[in-house]
């Protein structure tokens, strides 16, 4: 199955549909994604539609509800999730910009795990 993100204002994703990959292949059986976005258009009657990949092979994440697709970039960028974080133009993920810890044995043991606090941008232990 290939997956399609539905484009609406603001490049914003507003729907995420699965394609079977039959409908995207052309007459040398070879898999094209502008036969997807027919397939797609034809059936919905809309037309802005861009294929994302479950396993990140191109436009570097799986695209979800919310997310934009920055046509510069052809990549899927996820919602910010602070103010502080920074997008990694690499993998066009947001990172804190702090470094978090890493757990020790016990405390992994005692399932304490990292918070993130905007007040303060730093990561804080939760035991």
């Amino acid at each position: 199955m290939a997956s399609f993100a539905k484009i609406g204002l603001n490049n914003k994703v507003i729907e995420v549909l699965s394609v079977h990959n039959n409908e995207l292949k052309d007459s040398n059986g070879i898999e094209q994604e502008v036969n997807g976005i027919d397939f797609l258009t034809k059936l919905t009657g809309w037309a802005i539609w861009k294929q994302t990949s479950y396993n990140n092979n191109f436009r570097k994440n799986h695209a979800g509800i919310g997310f934009t697709y920055d046509e510069d970039r052809d990549a899927f960028i996820s919602p910010k999730p602070y103010n502080s974080w920074i997008l990694n133009e690499t993998t066009c993920q947001w990172e804190a910009p702090v470094i978090q810890p890493e757990l020790t044995r016990e405390q992994i043991d005692n399932k304490s795990y990292y918070s993130w606090n905007e007040e303060t941008t730093t990561c804080d232990l939760n035991e």
